[in-house]
């Protein structure tokens, strides 16, 4: 009996060590901002919180709302720097997320924590890519009364975040080569999203450029640079947003 105890306990402790070794190896791998994203930032400018990023028009520009965007799976937040400054150019503050270990579920509700901070701003959207597309999905589900909309970045909502009986609004940006968030994919959980939904598939993107990150594991090769496909996110954002904030003053 002591024997079979024994055996068992060496089968656990190596287990345990194997599993904290998998664990530390997985933490330790991440996808880190591109060389053409630091040529096209100027990170002096990004202001950093404890557990988010902040980016702010580069002119007197008035801000017009809030938008938070959750980080997909591994990937650094700065990865989605420029799409974000771009955004913030337009007149919006961005806020995006740096979850622990790159994993947005870990980070969920920090959008509660971001809007708290900065009570001037009356309305805000939140959005996110791939998992974070998930993460945000989740949060925008139960606070539909205080975040104003949705932004799916090759991503889409958990089955338990139906939104189909509702007209909550949501913009889904997917890519026609995407290899992970496959058009499949979108397909198959079009059920899931609102009436109020606009669905735009980006002609020539994969999942990778949705940030600047460059290969990911999985993915299908774009026919169009980053830096297209970047452009056109940020244009499908912002008329997308400036649209949802003419509707709440009208």
């Amino acid at each position: 009996m002591k024997k079979t105890l024994k055996t068992l306990g060496v089968g656990l402790a190596v287990l345990v060590a194997v599993t904290v070794a998998f664990f530390v190896i997985w933490s330790g791998f991440d996808y880190e901002p591109s060389k053409q994203l630091h040529s096209l930032v100027d990170e002096k400018k990004v202001v950093k919180k404890d557990d988010y990023y902040v980016f702010k028009p580069q002119t007197n520009k008035e801000i017009k709302a809030g938008y938070i965007i959750y980080q997909g799976a591994k990937v650094e937040p700065l990865a989605y720097g420029y799409y974000a400054q771009q955004i913030a150019n337009e007149g919006y503050l961005v806020a995006v997320v740096d979850s622990p270990f790159n994993m947005s579920f870990f980070s969920q509700n920090k959008a509660t924590d971001i809007v708290k901070s900065y009570p001037k701003i009356s309305a805000w959207f939140i959005g996110g890519h791939s998992l974070g597309g998930v993460s945000a999905a989740s949060y925008a589900y139960d606070h539909q009364d205080s975040i104003k909309g949705l932004v799916l970045l090759a991503s889409y909502p958990m089955n338990k975040n139906n939104f189909s009986t509702s007209t909550y609004p949501i913009l889904s940006l997917t890519g026609e080569k995407d290899g992970l968030s496959t058009p499949g994919k979108i397909k198959e959980t079009k059920h899931l999203l609102s009436k109020n939904t606009e669905l735009v598939q980006v002609k020539g993107a994969n999942h990778a450029q949705f940030g600047m990150y460059g290969k990911q594991k999985g993915d299908n090769k774009a026919s169009i640079s980053t830096k297209e496909q970047q452009d056109e996110l940020v244009k499908r954002t912002v008329k997308w947003l400036n649209s949802q904030m003419k509707k709440s003053v009208s």
